[in-house]
């Protein structure tokens, strides 16, 4: 029971690592098959041609998301021989419905299984093959189990729930929601609450829901670019070095790393989270408003082609990075009273591990 407990304390670790490896899977698949949608350009899907192609692509990019997150999740807890009942799981888990929250759950039953299973004693004649035979084979049953006729279904229908939940959003409760959303995404700047809020957009694109990551874009830009324009229109309260880091929050904000905030947060976190939280959530309630919409599980201008509303994405950002700059240089002291602490670029930690 200690080993289980050590898993489970450590179950955020093994989520991180199975993130960090599904969005390069996720990021490719979903601008290309964005693009095709784009070059298509007539409604629907592209059934023939180059473009149908692209959007195979694409299609076949997202669709290994899921198990991809599987897999490395199991990997995290069991080494390589979690990684074939992870993608297994993760495959049956799209097959039944049960999708991204499925996916989370086959991972860590089949790491968890898999690393049990490595402790058992096998006879020495088959002992050299336990770990990529008996192991896996065993670990792919008990995971395959669990979801095909235990949680599975309930899962997926956790799942249909959200998805008619968010797809049937308006008015007042869509801007709830983007106020909720933009407070997790620049709480924390990249940490479990942020990923959490991250995580749901990769799973509404998987699902072909895109209400969500339109203002999730959004959100995920606006705290390095208010920390660019409160740096920009107030020199004097900030020094040479966390001008330049301003700087360089401006380019990461561009290519969606609300990480690029972090050095601000961590000299100041009483004052500059509140009003980067505040910025951020308000800017991407805009954006639920004015319907933004983005194909791509990612943030900043980059995902501006394959997005809908793109002036309202852009006013959307920058209306809430302004207010964010503002309330930041309201409450920030003059250099003189409060001088600032040395601020290195180069810690920031952008891992999604």
């Amino acid at each position: 029971m200690g080993e289980l407990k050590e898993i489970l304390k450590n179950t955020r670790k093994h989520l991180m690592n199975g993130v960090s490896y599904m969005l390069p899977v996720v990021v490719s698949g979903g601008v290309l098959l964005a693009v095709a949608l784009m070059i298509h350009g007539e409604g629907g899907v592209p059934e023939t041609g180059f473009t149908a192609d692209i959007f195979k692509m694409g299609a076949t990019g997202l669709g290994l998301m899921v198990p991809v997150l599987s897999a490395y999740i199991a990997m995290s807890i069991a080494d390589r021989s979690g990684i074939a009942p992870g993608l297994i799981g993760g495959m049956i888990a799209v097959d039944i419905g049960a999708g991204f929250l499925g996916g989370i759950i086959s991972g860590l039953v089949a790491g968890i299984s898999a690393q049990y299973l490595k402790k058992v004693p096998l006879p020495s004649v088959i002992r050299s093959i336990g770990p990529i035979i008996v192991i896996p084979i065993i670990s792919t049953f008990i995971t395959s189990a669990v979801l095909m006729w235990g949680v599975g279904a309930y899962v997926a229908a956790i799942m249909a729930f959200a998805k008619d939940f968010l797809t049937s959003m308006s008015g007042s409760n869509k801007i709830i929601l983007g106020l909720i959303v933009g407070a997790m995404i620049s709480f924390d700047l990249g940490g479990p609450v942020n990923k959490v809020a991250f995580s749901l957009m990769v799973a509404t694109i998987g699902e072909g829901i895109y209400t969500y990551a339109g203002p999730c874009a959004v959100a995920i830009m606006t705290p390095p670019m208010a920390i660019a324009i409160a740096t920009t229109i107030a020199p004097k309260k900030y020094t040479e070095e966390e001008r330049s880091a301003g700087k360089s929050a401006f380019f990461m904000s561009l290519v969606g790393v609300s990480e690029g905030a972090i050095p601000f947060a961590a000299n100041d976190p009483v004052r500059v989270i509140p009003c980067l939280m505040v910025g951020t959530s308000i800017g991407t309630a805009i954006a639920y408003a004015l319907d933004v919409t983005t194909k791509a599980a990612w943030g900043g201008f980059i995902v501006l082609p394959v997005s809908t509303n793109i002036p309202g994405f852009i006013a959307s950002a920058m209306i809430g990075a302004a207010i964010g700059a503002l309330l930041l240089n309201f409450f920030r002291k003059p250099i003189e009273e409060a001088p600032a602490e040395s601020l290195d670029d180069d810690d920031v930690d952008i891992s999604f591990e």
